[in-house]
Protein backbone atom coordinates (compact mmCIF):
# COMPACT_ATOMS: atom_id res chain seq x y z
CA UNK A 1 0.00 0.00 0.00
CA UNK A 2 1.31 3.74 -0.69
CA UNK A 3 -0.27 6.81 0.33
CA UNK A 4 0.40 10.11 -1.45
CA UNK A 5 0.15 13.65 0.13
CA UNK A 6 0.38 16.62 -2.65
CA UNK A 7 1.08 19.92 -1.54
CA UNK A 8 2.76 22.96 -3.42
CA UNK A 9 -0.78 24.13 -5.02
CA UNK A 10 -1.72 27.65 -4.88
CA UNK A 11 -2.50 30.69 -6.86
CA UNK A 12 -0.02 32.41 -9.26
CA UNK A 13 0.01 34.89 -12.15
CA UNK A 14 0.80 33.73 -15.98
CA UNK A 15 4.95 33.61 -16.41
CA UNK A 16 5.16 32.67 -12.84
CA UNK A 17 6.43 29.19 -11.34
CA UNK A 18 5.00 26.74 -8.88
CA UNK A 19 6.75 23.60 -7.33
CA UNK A 20 4.31 20.60 -6.43
CA UNK A 21 6.04 18.31 -4.15
CA UNK A 22 4.21 14.36 -3.71
CA UNK A 23 5.41 12.88 -0.59
CA UNK A 24 4.91 8.91 -0.25
CA UNK A 25 4.67 6.37 2.15
CA UNK A 26 5.89 3.25 2.36
CA UNK A 27 9.87 1.66 1.93
CA UNK A 28 9.02 0.69 -1.17
CA UNK A 29 9.04 4.41 -2.88
CA UNK A 30 11.83 3.44 -5.35
CA UNK A 31 10.54 0.27 -6.64
CA UNK A 32 7.81 2.80 -8.57
CA UNK A 33 7.12 5.11 -10.86
CA UNK A 34 5.48 8.35 -10.13
CA UNK A 35 3.23 10.19 -12.56
CA UNK A 36 1.59 13.63 -12.24
CA UNK A 37 -1.87 14.34 -13.97
CA UNK A 38 -4.40 17.09 -14.00
CA UNK A 39 -7.60 17.62 -14.23
CA UNK A 40 -9.69 20.27 -14.90
CA UNK A 41 -13.19 21.65 -14.08
CA UNK A 42 -15.11 19.99 -16.48
CA UNK A 43 -12.79 18.30 -18.23
CA UNK A 44 -11.12 14.14 -18.10
CA UNK A 45 -8.31 13.66 -16.10
CA UNK A 46 -4.75 14.40 -18.43
CA UNK A 47 -1.25 12.98 -18.43
CA UNK A 48 1.03 15.13 -17.41
CA UNK A 49 4.87 13.69 -16.79
CA UNK A 50 5.88 10.71 -15.51
CA UNK A 51 9.49 9.20 -14.15
CA UNK A 52 10.56 5.80 -13.66
CA UNK A 53 11.20 4.06 -10.30
CA UNK A 54 14.89 4.42 -11.25
CA UNK A 55 14.64 8.02 -12.22
CA UNK A 56 16.53 7.55 -15.56
CA UNK A 57 13.40 7.84 -17.68
CA UNK A 58 11.25 11.10 -17.94
CA UNK A 59 8.13 11.66 -20.16
CA UNK A 60 6.04 14.59 -20.68
CA UNK A 61 2.69 15.63 -22.84
CA UNK A 62 3.59 17.87 -25.25
CA UNK A 63 1.50 20.90 -23.42
CA UNK A 64 4.28 20.98 -20.91
CA UNK A 65 7.27 20.09 -22.48
CA UNK A 66 10.25 22.72 -21.43
CA UNK A 67 8.55 24.12 -19.32
CA UNK A 68 7.77 21.54 -16.48
CA UNK A 69 9.97 19.56 -14.66
CA UNK A 70 9.50 15.74 -13.14
CA UNK A 71 11.96 14.94 -10.49
CA UNK A 72 12.31 12.31 -7.18
CA UNK A 73 14.38 12.00 -4.52
CA UNK A 74 13.67 8.17 -3.35
CA UNK A 75 15.86 8.84 -0.35
CA UNK A 76 12.92 11.59 0.79
CA UNK A 77 10.16 9.27 -0.92
CA UNK A 78 9.12 12.42 -2.56
CA UNK A 79 8.51 13.86 -6.51
CA UNK A 80 8.70 16.62 -7.64
CA UNK A 81 6.77 19.01 -10.34
CA UNK A 82 8.84 22.47 -11.06
CA UNK A 83 6.37 24.30 -13.09
CA UNK A 84 7.42 28.03 -14.81
CA UNK A 85 6.09 30.07 -17.48
CA UNK A 86 2.45 29.22 -16.43
CA UNK A 87 -0.37 29.85 -18.53
CA UNK A 88 -4.28 30.02 -17.20
CA UNK A 89 -4.78 26.97 -19.08
CA UNK A 90 -2.55 25.06 -16.18
CA UNK A 91 -5.08 25.75 -13.95
CA UNK A 92 -6.35 22.27 -12.89
CA UNK A 93 -6.40 20.18 -9.58
CA UNK A 94 -2.88 18.33 -9.54
CA UNK A 95 -2.33 14.56 -8.59
CA UNK A 96 0.31 12.27 -7.56
CA UNK A 97 -0.24 8.73 -8.53
CA UNK A 98 2.02 5.45 -8.62
CA UNK A 99 2.34 2.36 -10.17
CA UNK A 100 5.42 -0.65 -10.62
CA UNK A 101 8.55 0.49 -12.11
CA UNK A 102 7.58 2.01 -15.59
CA UNK A 103 6.13 5.09 -16.82
CA UNK A 104 2.73 5.08 -18.39
CA UNK A 105 0.63 7.92 -19.87
CA UNK A 106 -2.48 5.89 -19.05
CA UNK A 107 -4.56 7.17 -15.86
CA UNK A 108 -5.61 3.42 -15.65
CA UNK A 109 -2.18 2.43 -15.33
CA UNK A 110 -2.00 3.63 -11.95
CA UNK A 111 -3.11 1.71 -8.82
CA UNK A 112 -2.30 4.79 -6.09
CA UNK A 113 -3.37 8.14 -6.19
CA UNK A 114 -3.03 11.16 -3.60
CA UNK A 115 -5.95 13.77 -2.80
CA UNK A 116 -4.96 16.32 -5.15
CA UNK A 117 -3.75 20.11 -5.16
CA UNK A 118 -5.44 22.96 -6.49
CA UNK A 119 -2.93 24.87 -9.30
CA UNK A 120 -4.84 28.41 -10.54
CA UNK A 121 -2.88 30.35 -13.17
CA UNK A 122 -4.29 33.94 -13.54
CA UNK A 123 -3.70 36.06 -16.48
Amino acid sequence: QVQLVESGGGLVQAGGSLRLSCAASGRTFSSYAMGWFRQALGQEREFVTAISANGASTVYADSVKGRFTISRDNAKNTVYLQMNSLKPEDTAVYYCAAKLIFTSRAPSAYNYWGQGTQVTVSS
